[in-house]
């Protein structure tokens, strides 16, 4: 797995949702595999937070990276 998940790079495979500066929020379209485990995610989070709290669906599977500046949680189905 590359040590940084690039989301420039795969921008065009994925849809924006939200972007407020310090979290940014896409859906994936187009099978982006996961950086943690390598399955293709549903969701992914970009935070720049020290901590954050978010609500996870029913029987989600959520995968979490830590880069040293940002988090990067990828919710699976």
């Amino acid at each position: 797995m590359a040590d940084r998940f690039d989301q420039h790079a795969v921008r065009h495979r994925m849809k924006l949702l939200t972007d407020d500066g310090d979290v940014t929020l896409y859906e994936n379209r187009d099978d982006v595999p996961c950086p943690a485990c390598g399955d293709p995610f549903d969701r992914v989070l970009l935070t720049e937070r020290a901590s954050h709290s978010f609500d996870v669906a029913g029987n989600s599977k959520f995968c979490v990276t830590d880069e040293g500046d940002r988090l990067v949680v990828c919710t699976h189905r």
